[in-house]
């Protein structure tokens, strides 16, 4: 049976450990919207595809400024703009005849409005969204290995804009999910999620 299973959410939420976890049980294969975007920089026009090159290559100078330079929300609605470019690449996978019939694609592109519509026509797509609503959890991944680059490359005032900013992206994926009707499970409890996750996909 043909199953697509989109895993969106913020950063340090556990959708990476998710999809592979799950691609592990359910024997398929997964990829991050991080890869296609990655990917789709090497194919497409700059000017056709302008968000997905304002930051080609993340560096811990180019992620201090970009930080430093912008409020948490502002950086959501950046992260955003970005994620509509990619979605056309996520969305061209699961739309064509890809060489995959059921696969997982989890990322932060993957955004409630971008799912809502295809999810409701196709009942073979199973999106989920993960939030991670424990501050000190939040904290502890970010100051121990950071989002972009490696925590000790970069001061601590930094790495608290992306305590913020992942904050407010995931009350962004909460508000938007639940006007969308669409499952959000809270990675709270780390131990037993993965259940909820895998009863809410069947």
């Amino acid at each position: 049976m043909k199953q697509i299973i989109l895993i969106g959410g913020s950063p340090t939420a556990g959708k990476s450990y998710t999809a592979r976890k799950l691609a592990e049980q359910l024997k398929l294969p997964w990829i991050s919207t991080d890869t296609i975007r990655d990917q789709m920089r090497r194919i497409v026009r700059k000017e056709d595809y302008p968000e997905l090159f304002h930051h080609p290559k993340v560096t811990s100078e180019v992620a201090v400024e970009f930080l430093t330079g912008n409020t948490a929300e502002e950086i959501v609605k950046h992260q955003n703009k970005e994620s509509i470019d990619v979605w056309k690449g996520v969305k061209a996978i699961i739309e064509t005849d890809y060489v995959w019939e059921s696969f997982i694609i989890e990322g932060v592109a993957i955004l409630p409005h971008f799912v809502a519509d295809l999810s409701k026509k196709n009942k073979h797509v199973k999106p989920i969204f993960l939030i991670n609503e424990d501050t000190a959890r939040i904290r502890k991944t970010i100051f121990t290995r950071g989002l972009w680059d490696d925590a000790d490359k970069y001061p601590d005032k930094v790495k608290e804009k992306e305590v913020e900013w992942v904050i407010a992206f995931n009350n962004y994926i909460k508000n938007e999910a639940r006007k969308y009707k669409l499952p959000v499970v809270s990675i709270g409890n780390h131990k037993h999620y993965l259940k909820e996750v895998k009863r809410l996909i069947k």
